[in-house]
Parts: structure tokens; C-alpha cells; sequence
């Protein structure tokens, strides 16, 4: 027992160390790969680019369309949880909660699918990145990182896919139209959306408006 106590204990660490190690190097260095992207049978096209060089329209759609409280809270929307555990108390559709920081943390250091014990992960790496990177650059790692289609990562890559023209200039409605794909990029169309992904393209949008009005991304534009 003191031996397999002796092993946890450095099992326990030398997965501190590394996760802190990567959290670190991420700080400033592009994320070259995620498990996502190596397990997609599509293969994979991206492009990194600066948060400098992607249109403030798509930073504002999705604050608009995945997380408003994005710029106050501490990584984890308490109440979002609360409401998603509520709703899947219910039972029916299965609803996460998850704010940008968790989905980042997610989509750059783990795996996807659900479980108890991935979650665990991703509240650790949460609480790193938004203490070791902050707001501006999970942003930026998000916005290169997420799926946005079919063997497609990245704002850059996604613009370049649908509209023909780099992610530095996307209008109000490409934007929106990126955002509101983005939970499910391979069932959902940008270029021409129907029914719900069109809907709901048209009121991110207009919220694009609202997020700029509040100040809900002043956290990453001052």
C-alpha cells in the first residue's frame, strides 16, 4: 500500500509539473496540435493567426452567441452550470454550460466526449489558463484552435473556407454565421444556412451590436 501510495503521490505531481509546464509554453507559443484534430479521419487544414489579425466581428459573435459573461467571470459561469445541471435533471437533450475558457482548456489539453474525470481535467486546466494566459489569449487560442467545418480549424482556415477572404475582415453576418456553427461545424452550414442555423446566424448578428454597447468585450479590447 505505501508503495502504490508512493506512485500516486508521483503520478499526482509529475501531472502538476506537466500541465503547468504546458499551460506556460502555450503562453506564448501557438498551439501546433490538438487531439481533435489528430484523431479527425477529414484531416486537417488550419492556419494560426495574432487576435490581432481576426475581425473584432467574430470575437463579438461568439461572446454573443457562447459565452456574454465571458470578460467577468473566473472561467467557470456558475449559473450556467446550475441552469445545464437543472435541465439535464429533466432529462432530454443533454446541455453542458461550458464558458469559452472551458472550451478551450477542452479542445487544446484533452479530449472530446463527456465523463465526470475529463471535466475534472478541463476545471484544472480552466483555472490555469485563466490565471497563467488570461482573457485575451484564450480568446486568441480559441479562435485557432475550435473546429469551424470538415477537417477545418481556426477563424482563418474557417474564413478562408466559406467566404474565400482572411478572417481580418469579416463582415457582421459572416461572423455571426461562423458563430452559430460553431457547436456543431460538420451538421451546420455557413455559407448556406437553413432554418435554425439561419435563425440563429441573424440574432447573433444583431447581439454583435449588444456586445459592443455593454461592454462585453472590453476585457480584450479595453
Amino acid at each position: 500500500m505505501l508503495r502504490f501510495a508512493k506512485l500516486l503521490a508521483k503520478l499526482f505531481v509529475g501531472f502538476l509539473v506537466l500541465s503547468l509546464a504546458l499551460v506556460l509554453v502555450y503562453r506564448v507559443v501557438p498551439v501546433p496540435v490538438t487531439a481533435t484534430m489528430l484523431f479527425d479521419p477529414n484531416g486537417i487544414t488550419k492556419d494560426w493567426e495574432p487576435l490581432s489579425n481576426i475581425d473584432r466581428n467574430l470575437v463579438s459573435a461568439v461572446i454573443a452567441a457562447e459565452d456574454g459573461k465571458f470578460c467577468t467571470h473566473d472561467g467557470f459561469d456558475r449559473e450556467a452550470i446550475e441552469e445545464a445541471l437543472r435541465r439535464n435533471m429533466e432529462g432530454g437533450l443533454i446541455r453542458g454550460g461550458s464558458t469559452i475558457s472551458q472550451q478551450t482548456a477542452k479542445n487544446v489539453f484533452l479530449w472530446q466526449g463527456g465523463g465526470y474525470i475529463r471535466k475534472g481535467f478541463e476545471a484544472w486546466f480552466t483555472f490555469l489558463i485563466e490565471k497563467l494566459w488570461g482573457k485575451r489569449r484564450i480568446m486568441e487560442v480559441y479562435l485557432n484552435v475550435a473546429e469551424t467545418g470538415i477537417g477545418t480549424y481556426g477563424a482563418e482556415a474557417g474564413a478562408q473556407r466559406y467566404f474565400n477572404h482572411s478572417a481580418n475582415r469579416l463582415s457582421r453576418t459572416e461572423a455571426a454565421r461562423m458563430a452559430a456553427a460553431l457547436p456543431l461545424p460538420k451538421e451546420r452550414s455557413v455559407n448556406n444556412p437553413t432554418g435554425f442555423t439561419r435563425r440563429y446566424g441573424n440574432t447573433i448578428a444583431a447581439r454583435i451590436g449588444v456586445v459592443r454597447r455593454d461592454g462585453l468585450d472590453t476585457c480584450i479590447y479595453g
